[in-house]
């Protein structure tokens, strides 16, 4: 194509897919005309969403399975605001999303002439909960744009980007070809030598030592179990690094921090290594843990560093990169870890022990989900009991295999986010987790589901009839319980109208069996659980 011919929208597209993005999720609009004629022929997949929030998740969800960023396209206004849920999500738990929006004509912006999806001021909608956020008022502006993102994803902490292009710069023919530009320069790199000299001083002389990973070090899980094994240190994940050392490893304390046996745990430690964690009280479930040692930080971002869990060393840098180099400074003779495994097994037992009745339910369902889970399978879990249970509950062999909303704890995540995973791992079986107050936020999601998908993705429905965290939460607080108890669609009906396949086991040993079936098939199962089926 000429560069006199080719738009703004259609240089766009051809230049997301020289920088290697081959899906996007969306909504075509009046407003976003320009991107769609730059599809074809771009090798980008659509995948139609039925809400821009959907959109947002299921975004969310290809990130974190495939660990490239996650891209969606939007019309000004009220795609924005809907796809705001999701920003906010991926904001909180460091997703990297690139949501490109349109945005009215150049001549209108913030004139309040009442032109359709008119926002006088899309920008500051969105730059709260973004990297940053950015008008491109020409359409040379936006190969810059797109490098800045990406140096966000590349670089440094990885969140959303928030990019509007106005109407008249996506359907202006472009002055050059600029659709092949793609600049990408990772700038992740090593702390300062004398900081790695301060760290391995105080680990070579800790007697309890014990680690903190999290979602910033997902590709650091060889080494981290290297330097776990090295120093004989209880090894902690947050709910984002489950995965990170094997399920059976003596040291794998998994992320018990938000139960009172891992808190304890902690409390034994004299110095603490946290990795690519933002330590937050959503991981915990506590203001503040009882770290009564040192606390040494791997981050890439300096704000962690004197945050509500300020350092005794800062180190700046790369979270695998940064442990090898801990490991090439440290003794090569591991240490004796007898002391450290039997406190990790007597760990174990006291989390296992330690469930009250409804967690010996969600745990008797999650055991029959393990049994059945396909090896390379993933779990997107929405903010219902049963995952709260699972977050510390249940193992993980592999990282970016459980993906909840943490941060942000938005109900609607886990069905589209499972669906946007299976877009990004293809050939990983997925179960989706949902109770049945979040499924209503998105249960039109399985209609692309049902249209896109042709590989097995089960969605495990744990109907207790109940808004049943916030129905608790009321009882504990002697409130009157309201709002907490409202009146369910026939969810069988409803999923078969969508064209899934359904189940409704009667029992545990029922729906073991329809898991089983339910990864065997191309499509979607939709398995409903009711609570009056799960005795024990």
């Amino acid at each position: 194509m000429h560069d006199k011919t080719m738009t703004g929208g259609q240089a766009l597209v051809r230049l997301l897919a020289h920088y290697a993005v081959d899906t996007v999720f969306g909504i075509p609009g009046v407003h976003t005309l320009e991107l769609y004629r730059g599809l074809p022929g771009s090798g980008i997949r659509h995948v139609l969403a039925r809400h821009e929030q959907g959109a947002g998740f299921m975004a969310d969800g290809y990130a974190r399975v495939s660990g490239k960023p996650g891209v969606c396209f939007i019309i000004t206004g009220p795609g924005v605001t809907n796809a705001a849920t999701a920003i906010g999500q991926a904001y909180a738990d460091s997703i990297p999303l690139l949501v490109i929006s349109s945005v009215n004509h150049t001549a209108s912006l913030g004139k309040g002439w009442g032109c359709l999806h008119e926002t006088q001021d899309q920008r500051a909608m969105t730059a709260p909960i973004t990297a940053f956020s950015a008008v491109a008022l020409s359409a040379e502006d936006l190969p810059e744009l797109i490098a800045r993102a990406y140096a966000v994803f590349d670089s440094e902490r990885p969140r959303p980007v928030h990019i509007s292009v106005p109407l008249n710069v996506l359907s202006a023919p472009i002055k050059r070809d600029w659709s092949n530009e793609v600049v990408r320069r990772p700038g992740r790199g090593l702390p300062s030598a004398e900081s790695l000299d301060q760290a391995v001083a105080k680990l070579a002389a800790a007697k309890r030592p014990m680690m903190i990973a999290g979602g910033g070090a997902l590709l650091a899980a060889e080494a981290l179990q290297r330097l776990s094994t090295q120093l004989a240190a209880p090894f902690f994940s947050s709910v984002a690094g489950k995965g990170l050392l094997p399920v059976e490893h003596p040291l794998n304390a998994g992320s018990t921090l938000c139960v009172e046996p891992g808190w304890q745990l902690i409390a034994e430690a004299d110095v603490v290594l946290a990795i690519g964690t933002e330590m937050a009280d959503t991981d915990f479930w506590r203001e503040r843990l009882p770290i009564n040692g040192e606390l040494l930080r791997v981050d890439i971002d300096p704000r962690k560093f004197n945050d509500f869990y300020p350092c005794a060393v800062a180190l700046h840098g790369d979270a695998r990169q940064t442990t090898l180099a801990l490991l090439e400074r440290l003794p090569a003779t591991p240490r004796n870890a007898d002391a450290a495994t039997a406190a990790v097994a007597t760990l174990r037992r006291a989390v296992s022990s330690g469930h009250g009745p409804l967690q010996r339910i969600h745990q008797a369902i999650l055991d029959r989900v393990a049994a059945e889970l396909p090896t390379n399978a993933f779990i997107s879990s929405d903010m219902t009991q049963l995952a709260y249970t699972g977050n510390y509950a249940f193992p993980s062999n592999t990282t970016r295999s459980w993906l909840h909303p943490t941060g942000y704890g938005t109900l609607g995540y886990g069905l589209p986010a499972g669906i946007g995973a299976k877009f990004g791992a293809p050939e990983r079986p997925g179960l989706v987790l949902v109770g049945d107050g979040g499924f209503l936020y998105t249960a039109q999601e399985l209609a692309t589901a049902v249209e896109e998908l042709d590989s097995p993705l089960v969605v495990l429905l744990w109907n207790n009839d109940a808004l049943g965290q916030i129905r608790d939460d009321m009882l504990n607080l002697d409130i009157e319980p309201i709002g907490v108890l409202p009146r369910n669609p026939d969810f069988a009906a409803l999923a078969r109208a969508f064209g899934c396949t359904v189940s409704e086991p009667q029992n545990l040993d029922e729906l073991q069996t329809d898991l089983r079936n339910g990864f065997k098939r191309n499509g979607v199962t939709l398995i409903e659980l009711k609570h009056a089926c799960v005795n024990l």
